[in-house]
């Protein structure tokens, strides 16, 4: 579905990805880990037109995404829920679910694609007439995720979820993840620091350092990999 090949991104001089190649299968779940600073983000805003790569490829479902604009990427069924949350915090959470379905599949499927946010998010619905800025850290980061799921996306992209939010609030984040993936059959994408729970997510990993990718595999291979072991789960030698 999603097929990157030898993408390079640079920012005034300074190279955030070097020749970077990822493939994500259609219904995969794949996670990209690494330390802040890998070019994780980049990598995100690469594929969803934020920036321009220098060289490389990326195609979504056969299409050449370089030569499309960042707008009408959401149009192919791409959903991109930043780092950071940003949500729209002078709207209600309502209206910001509904801004997440201008996409035509997002508005073709409003109805039972809202009904399977507030299944995910009850907590969504009994507030939907609040101001979304009033909203704690961890209903602000279910907001962001419905809000793409709103654009009933083929693929979505999902950038640090678990940042900021307390152990608790991210297990349960992660949990609705998953829920995602299993009960929709939805293809995933995510970025995250949170790296043993992210792995045993995936179908599939990426490790990416100093903007290259220094390992690839399935959960099994990457966490009996001893640099994966040491340098991210904390895991010595001895161990």
């Amino acid at each position: 579905m999603l097929d990157i090949t030898g993408l390079s991104v640079a920012y005034g001089g300074l190279r955030a990805l070097s020749g970077v190649s990822l493939l994500v299968e259609e219904g995969q779940f794949v996670t990209v880990v690494g330390p802040n600073g890998a070019g994780k983000s980049t990598l995100f805003k690469a594929i969803s037109g934020i920036v321009r790569p220098e060289a490389g490829g990326i195609r979504f479902a056969g299409e050449d995404l370089l030569a499309r604009p960042a707008a009408a990427r959401a149009h192919l069924g791409i959903a991109h829920v930043p780092e950071g949350r940003q949500v729209f915090k002078n709207l209600t959470v309502r209206e910001n679910i509904e801004m997440g379905a201008y996409p035509e599949a997002g508005r073709q499927r409003w109805a039972e694609t809202l009904e399977r946010i507030h299944s995910l998010f009850p907590i969504l619905a009994q507030r939907e007439s609040q101001l979304a800025g009033t909203l704690s850290g961890g209903e602000q980061q279910m907001l962001a995720i419905a809000r793409g799921l709103a654009s009933a996306p083929r693929l979505l992209m999902l950038d640090e979820p678990s940042m900021g939010l307390a152990p608790a609030v991210a297990d349960m984040i992660f949990d609705r993840i998953s829920q995602i993936h299993r009960e929709a059959g939805l293809t995933i994408l995510l970025v995250e620091q949170r790296v043993a729970e992210a792995l045993e997510l995936a179908d599939r990993g990426y490790v990416l350092e100093t903007g290259r990718i220094v390992l690839e595999g399935p959960y099994q291979t990457l966490l009996s990999d001893d640099r994966v072991r040491r340098s991210y789960l904390g895991i010595g030698e001895e161990d």
